[in-house]
This record gives C-alpha cells, structure tokens and sequence, in this order.
C-alpha cells in the first residue's frame, strides 16, 4: 500500500523510508505500521537495494511511539490487533535481508525506541534522546523492548532504562554500545529533514554497500540466528552460512578483482 505516512525512496543501493507524519512526532499508528510492513517485503526482494535506512521528518523526534490519539478510541480486541501488528511489523524490519539503519533525527520513545531496536545499526543526532516511558503507563514495552535492549546492552542497563522510564542521551547510548555513530553537525531550522544526518548516513550506506550483497546477507543471517546459541551450534550456522557462498558468482567475482587489483562488481548473484 502507498500511503502519504511514509515516504519511500529508492536510491541504488540505498532505500530510504521516511516516517512522514511530523505533526505528530511520527508516530506509529495502524496506516503507517502497514505501510512499512509493506515496504520491508517489497524492497527485501529489490537486489537494487543493498542497505535501508529509517528515518523521521522533521528535526525533533524520530518517533514518538504509538499513536495514542489512535489507541485511546480502540477495544480491547483493536488493542492485542495493534500489539500483534506493531510486533509483525518489527520483527519484518528485524529480518530484512538487507542490513537496516536507523537514521534517529531526533528523540525517540517508546515504540520509537523499538523501531530502532529492530534495526542492525544506529546512528543518531547527539542533542537528542531515548526513553521507553511504558512503565509509567500502566504498561510495558511491548514491541521488542524488554528483549532486544537487554541484548544490546546488558540486562542491567536495560531494566534501569525500562524500570525508571528516563530518558537515555544519545551520547550515553553510544557509550553503551546502543548508538554506533554521533551526528554533532546541526541541520538549517528550515530542513525538512536532518539534511548532515542524511549525509552521514549515506557516507556509512555507501561504505557498507561496497561489500557483496549476499555476504551482507549471510553475515547478518549468522550473526542473529547464532547470538543466542551455544558456542558450537553458533560455528555451526557461521558454517552454513558461509557455504551458501561457495558456489556464487559474486565469490568468484571477488577474488577476481583482488587478483586484478580492482573493484569488484557485485550483482547479488
């Protein structure tokens, strides 16, 4: 579905989806958690596309989490609807075969927070912050929160972040190993959006982009599916996956051109 909440722009190898909703906060309600669904299987079939990024619009919040305005008219059954949903959609997000960034232009709270969790990479805006405030309303994170930050960073730190509901800077996220790069550069206050971000992160897509998309793939593939396993099921899966290289063109094209001593040119095949 196309839809005015989300913005999508192809630019080979990269795709941006742009969270359009700026007069909310970008804020996730049911139009725009479809759209991205969407978005995730259409451009995880795209070999164009190479990495994807995630951004807000505007220059204040990245995504303000759950559209409340939206949620306090539902049922009951509306609501587990919308929690199923949000869930779906992330864990799409999660386990797109491209590696996925999130752009944060800005402060991100709730389910904000845990669409940047989703993502393999973030990268951020240094005057802004994170909080996951759920606890405080009466719930708790429920779109991958309460496991994808113990992951990132520690189960501590992270029950210190649910429990209180305070906010987390992004330079201490980067600290902790949540953040992986800081935009210090400040945008023009008419930018629609957060146009030095934009220029990092398409530095960093461009960089990562060089690699062989199925290397990015099968990279990303071990890496998750082995994080939670034992150290010998964990070889395991690195070795399967990279037997799923062997016999690809791109491997042959690879070394190759290190023999050539030139660049190498990947087709996804």
């Amino acid at each position: 579905m196309t839809s005015p909440c989300l913005l999508i722009e192809k630019k080979p190898p990269i795709a941006w989806l742009k969270l359009n909703r700026p007069e909310l906060a970008n804020a996730l309600n049911s139009e725009l958690l479809k759209a991205l669904l969407e978005a995730t299987h259409q451009i995880g079939l795209d070999k164009s596309i190479r990495i994807v990024v995630i951004i807000g619009s505007g220059l204040k919040f990245f995504c303000a989490g759950a559209d409340l305005s939206e949620r306090k008219n539902m049922t009951e059954a509306q609501v587990i609807d919308y929690h199923l949903l949000i869930q779906k959609t992330m864990q799409a997000i999660e386990s797109m075969p491209q590696p996925v960034i999130a752009a944060i232009n800005g402060s991100a709270y709730g389910g904000g927070v845990e669409l940047a969790l989703a993502c393999d990479l973030r990268i951020m805006v240094e005057e802004s912050n994170l909080r996951l405030p759920e606890v405080k309303l009466g719930i708790i994170p429920g779109a991958g929160g309460t496991q994808r930050l113990p992951r990132l960073i520690g189960k501590s730190k992270a029950k210190e972040m649910i429990f209180t509901g305070s906010p987390l800077s992004a330079k201490e996220g980067f600290q902790y190993g949540l953040i992986n790069k800081l935009v210090v550069e400040t945008p023009n206050a008419s930018d629609t959006f957060h146009t030095p971000l934009i220029q990092s992160v398409t530095t960093w897509a461009n960089e990562i982009a060089q690699a062989a998309p199925l290397s990015l793939e099968q990279a990303k593939l071990a890496i998750d599916s082995g994080f939670d396993k034992s150290l010998p099921e964990g070889l395991a899966l690195e070795t399967k996956s990279y037997l799923r290289l062997i016999n690809t063109k791109d491997r042959i094209e690879g070394l190759a051109a290190f023999a050539e001593k030139r660049k190498p040119n990947y087709t996804g095949n």
